[in-house]
């Protein structure tokens, strides 16, 4: 088991974080203790109960940043089929869009490669009251762009050293910034290549990219341990997703991420709707309009 693998940890805050909210107004997260016991593994449960018990959860959540003008970010890298577009579409699936976005960006374009290489995700961050999922992120170049050699030596080494001061920088400012590497096997990723080929609402995610990588596991998971070297630090720690079972990645990253931000209730007392206006009114022809035609009836 590794490091805080299950501890339901409220992350300890870091003299960095609280001073980055005490800069934008905001109170201190409160300190937790260490010796937080960790969770027991649940084996009675049902996944599709829990899931909707936790995305409740996630819309208190949602209501507390808003209310309180959080800036959270939430960063999901790891092995290609790992399930990290799973999770984030569960962890949306409740939220408000305004609220909780997505950013997925394409290869840079040629304008992008001549920028300051942290410039095209600096604009996609967080103002107050908003989370913001990173599916893939500036690590990039610590994976995919260094294993593949879109980028360059000096290119490469400079992100391992620059990346933790940006890092740092984001958390002075204000910013929640949490983690996670889905880990997945040799085996069960070849199983979900598999399953993507037959099914073609899958094919797609099966990009040129990803068949490179079947050829370069070793090279990636090489990667991978340089970059967890630089940049797992103590005030912004990777969170590694046991990920074989992604019914339980799920449940299991939601509920770490509703430990990692204090929150409260915030639901609205229930709304009388107010009466309906039934003065009546001459409708317009309906042969004026047009239909979708009602195929499924």
């Amino acid at each position: 088991m590794g490091k805080n693998c299950t501890k339901d940890s409220k992350h300890a805050p870091n003299d960095l974080s609280n001073l980055g909210r005490a800069v934008q107004g905001l109170p201190p997260q409160p300190e937790t203790s260490s010796s937080v016991e960790e969770p027991q593994p649940m084996a009675d449960y049902s996944y599709d109960k829990e899931l909707r018990r936790l995305q409740v959860e996630l819309v208190k959540l949602q209501e507390w940043v808003r209310h309180q003008g959080l800036k959270v970010v939430v960063i999901f890298e790891g092995r290609d089929a790992a399930g990290k577009g799973g999770t984030i579409k569960r962890i949306t699936q409740s939220l408000n869009p305004r609220v909780c976005r997505v950013v997925a960006l394409t290869a840079p374009t040629e304008r992008e490669r001549t920028q300051w290489y942290f410039q095209r995700y600096v604009s996609h961050l967080p103002a107050a009251g908003e989370i913001v999922l990173f599916d893939r992120s500036w690590y990039n170049r610590a994976g995919v762009e260094h294993v593949m050699g879109f980028c360059t030596e000096a290119e490469y080494l400079e992100f391992l050293h620059s990346c933790p001061q940006f890092e740092r920088m984001l958390t002075r400012f204000g910013i929640i910034l949490i983690k996670y590497w889905f880990s997945v096997s040799d085996e069960e990723q070849e199983r979900r290549f598999q399953q993507r080929l037959k099914d073609p609402t899958k094919r797609w995610k099966l990009s040129p990219m990803d068949l490179e990588s079947r050829g370069r596991w070793v090279e990636y998971s090489r990667a991978k341990d340089e970059m967890f070297a630089h940049t797992d630090l103590k005030q912004i720690p990777w969170y590694v997703v046991n990920a074989d079972d992604k019914k339980c990645a799920r449940l299991n990253v939601i509920r770490h991420f509703l430990s990692m931000i204090p929150y409260q209730d915030l639901t609205p007392e229930p709304i009388k709707l107010p009466t309906l206006d039934r003065r009546k009114y001459v409708r317009p022809p309906m042969a004026d309009q047009n239909f979708v035609c009602q195929v499924y009836k």
